[in-house]
C-alpha cells in the first residue's frame, strides 16, 4: 500500500488505530467472528462487514474514511484491495507464534498503570496517552462485573519503548489524580508479595478466630464445672517439710478419694481435691484418727474451702490439670512416669490421672483435633495473563 505523506486527522486517526486493533497481534488470535471472515477470502474483510463493528462503526460509517485512514497509516500493517472495497492484514506481517519466547517479549513490552477515576472512557486513556509512544494495545481491566477498575496495561511496540515511557515524567498524574506506573514485571512482582501477605494474614486470624472459639468454649465449660462443683476442697496448711503427696493419700485411704493435690515438698500449705464431699472425707479420717488429724506426727489445719475462695482454687486446679495433660499429650502419650505428675503415684490423684481428668458434666479439657489450617480465601485475581479464549466481538481495549 503506498504511503500518502497527508497528515492524518483526529477522526482518521482514531480509524487506523481501531481497525487495526482489530487484526493486530493482541484481537486477531482470540477474535473468532473476524477469524471466521478471513477464511472466506485469502484473508480479506470487506469494509461493508468491518463496518458492523460496533466502535468502529461510533467513528465512522463511511467506508472512504477507512481507506483515506490505511492510505495513511504509518505502520503497514494492512493493505487495501485495488477495488477500496476490502482490508486484511498484510502478508509480510504475519501472526507471531504464541509460544514462551513470545509471552515473555509481550511481558517486557508491557506497562501497568493504576490510578484513573472508574468513569474514564477509552477514548480518554487514549488521548491522555498520545505522543507518549508507539503503542499496540490498550487493556482496560474489569472486574467480574465487567466494571471498570481504574487500571490498565499498555502494550508497546517494543522494550525499549516500554522503558522510555517508565522514564517519562508526564505519566504521574491524569486528571489531578496520582498515576501508579510499573513494568508489568514489577506489577507481578508485588501482587505476588501481596498476595503473601495477605495470605498470611488470613492464616493468622483464622488461628487467632479458632483459638478465641476454643477459649471461649473451655471458659464456658469452666463456669459449668465451677457452679456445679461445691464443697470439695480441703485446704491443710502446717510444717509440711517432710511430707510427700503420698502421704496425703495413705492418710485418707478408705475415707475418700483424692483427685488431685496441689502440694509442692517443702511448702507449709496446700490444698486436695475430693471425688465427692471434702468434709465427709475429713470427718472420717478424724474419726479413724481417734484424735486430732495430723500427717506424719505434723499437725495441720484443715479447711474446706467455700464461696469465691473455693471456686478460684478450683479454677486453679483445673487449669493445673489441662496443662499437665497437654504435656502429657505432646510427649505422644504417657510413657514412663506420664502419669504420675503433681498427684503422686499412678491411680492415686494428681496428674496419674491422665485416663481420667478430672472432668465435670461436660468438661472437655483439651481438643484432639489437629490445628487444621483453612484454604485461603478465594478472591479475584488481578492479573489475568491472558484473554479469554473466545470473543464474538471485540473493540480495542475491551
Amino acid at each position: 500500500m503506498a504511503e500518502n505523506k497527508e497528515e492524518m486527522s483526529s477522526t482518521e486517526m482514531k480509524v487506523a488505530r481501531q481497525i487495526e486493533y482489530y487484526f493486530g497481534d493482541h484481537n486477531l488470535p482470540r477474535d473468532k467472528f473476524l477469524k471466521e471472515q478471513l477464511q472466506l477470502d485469502d484473508g480479506w474483510v470487506t469494509l461493508e462487514t468491518m463496518l458492523k463493528f460496533n466502535r468502529l462503526k461510533s467513528l465512522t460509517t463511511d467506508s472512504s474514511v477507512i481507506v483515506a485512514a490505511l492510505q495513511k497509516s504509518k505502520t503497514g500493517l494492512l493493505e487495501i484491495s485495488e477495488d477500496k472495497t476490502k482490508v486484511r492484514r498484510s502478508p509480510n506481517k504475519p501472526l507471531p507464534e504464541l509460544n514462551d519466547e513470545y509471552k515473555d517479549t509481550l511481558k517486557h513490552k508491557s506497562v501497568y498503570i493504576k490510578g484513573f477515576p472508574l468513569e474514564t472512557t477509552l477514548d480518554e486513556i487514549q488521548e491522555w496517552l498520545n505522543g507518549k509512544g508507539p503503542i499496540e494495545n490498550i487493556q482496560m481491566r474489569r472486574n467480574l462485573q465487567r466494571q471498570f477498575k481504574g487500571s490498565v496495561f499498555i502494550c508497546f511496540d517494543s522494550e525499549e519503548s516500554s522503558k522510555k515511557f517508565l522514564e517519562r515524567s508526564d505519566t504521574k498524574s491524569f486528571k489531578d489524580n496520582e498515576m501508579l506506573v510499573l513494568s508489568r514485571e514489577d506489577y507481578h512482582a508485588k501482587k505476588a508479595e501481596e498476595r503473601k501477605h495477605y495470605k498470611a494474614e488470613t492464616k493468622a486470624k483464622a488461628k487467632q478466630d479458632k483459638e478465641q472459639q476454643q477459649k471461649h468454649a473451655e471458659d464456658k465449660e469452666m463456669g459449668l464445672l465451677l457452679d456445679e462443683q461445691t464443697g470439695c476442697l480441703l485446704k491443710f496448711s502446717g510444717e509440711l517439710e517432710d511430707v510427700s503427696r503420698e502421704d496425703f493419700h495413705e492418710l485418707f485411704s478408705g475415707h475418700g478419694k483424692i483427685k488431685w493435690v496441689d502440694f509442692t515438698r517443702g511448702a507449709k500449705e496446700g490444698t486436695l481435691l475430693f471425688d465427692g464431699n471434702a468434709k465427709e472425707a475429713f470427718d472420717k479420717a478424724k474419726e479413724a484418727s481417734g484424735a486430732e488429724l495430723k500427717i506424719k506426727d505434723n499437725s495441720v489445719t484443715w479447711q474446706v474451702l467455700e464461696g469465691d475462695e473455693e471456686k478460684e482454687m478450683l479454677k486453679k486446679i483445673i487449669e493445673a490439670q489441662q496443662e499437665s495433660y497437654n504435656r502429657t499429650k505432646s510427649r505422644g502419650g504417657r510413657g514412663r512416669g506420664g502419669g504420675r505428675g503433681r498427684g503422686g503415684r499412678r491411680g492415686r490423684g494428681g496428674r496419674d490421672q491422665g485416663r481420667n481428668q478430672y472432668r465435670g458434666k461436660k468438661t472437655k479439657f483439651d481438643s484432639d483435633d489437629d490445628d487444621g489450617e483453612p484454604a485461603a480465601t478465594k478472591r479475584e485475581l488481578e492479573d489475568a495473563d491472558g484473554p479469554a479464549a473466545k470473543v464474538a466481538k471485540t473493540e480495542n481495549g475491551s
